[in-house]
């Protein structure tokens, strides 16, 4: 039985590397007799490089890349970069690059392609069918997809298990995560009531206590 997927969304936070080392050292101790859910972390950039992980529960993630390998492409980062990093998984078409950064479905659908290329594993976010389809258009890869609605995003209201559960039957992937307002109160609800694989996570995420508290939990439910 394959694992189940906790992302953590570290956006762009903490400030120093200091304080990365010490969120990311917390974690990994309090996890470390977890047996059933594999963590992915994904700092910001400038701190995937200086992180040493001991536990193989916990992967490393980026949180974008560019679809270029190399190039004159000021601020951008390849995904060749973040393997050479310790990368291995990338999450793309978050909705907050779609909000800010205006990335449409096309920029990426370019980015799962060149991440999928380098030998890295895309964690496609997605509101709706819509944009599941249009990112991933000619891509045969079982892909992540996460199920992030935009009103759930850091806001603190989270979709209701039994709504978020209609669109996980609407995607034909093995593997999708939920992602929205999740904390240690709901978390499990979205893996045994709603179906999910795995889940997303923001806010919650930097905070060492609740999220180890999230991991325990889904790691519990899994054995019942």
């Amino acid at each position: 039985m394959k694992k189940i997927l906790i992302v953590a969304n570290w956006k762009c936070n903490p400030s120093t590397l200091k304080e990365a080392k010490e969120l990311f050292n917390s974690v990994e101790k309090g996890i470390k007799n977890v047996k059933n859910v594999e963590v992915i972390i994904c700092p910001p950039f400038t701190f995937l490089g200086n992180i040493e992980y001991k536990t193989s529960n916990i992967k490393l993630g980026a949180q974008d890349c560019f679809w270029e390998v190399r190039g004159a492409f000021t601020g951008e980062i390849s995904p060749t970069m973040l393997k050479n990093l310790g990368a291995e998984y990338v999450i793309l078409g978050h909705s907050e690059r779609r909000k800010y950064q205006k990335e449409t479905d096309g920029m990426v659908n370019k980015k799962m392609k060149a991440v999928i290329s380098a030998g890295l594993k895309p964690i496609l976010c997605v509101a709706n069918l819509s944009q599941l389809e249009e990112s991933s258009k000619g891509i045969s890869e079982k892909i992540i997809v996460a199920y992030e609605p935009v009103f759930a995003i850091g806001t603190g209201k989270p979709c209701p298990p039994e709504t978020a559960k209609k669109m996980r039957d609407k995607i034909d992937y093995p593997r999708v995560l939920y992602g929205g307002s999740v904390n240690s109160q709901n978390a499990g609800n979205y893996i045994k009531e709603a179906g999910f694989e795995g889940l997303l996570i923001g806010g919650a995420s930097l905070a060492s206590k609740e999220f180890i508290e999230i991991v325990k939990g889904v790691d519990f439910i899994s054995k019942t």
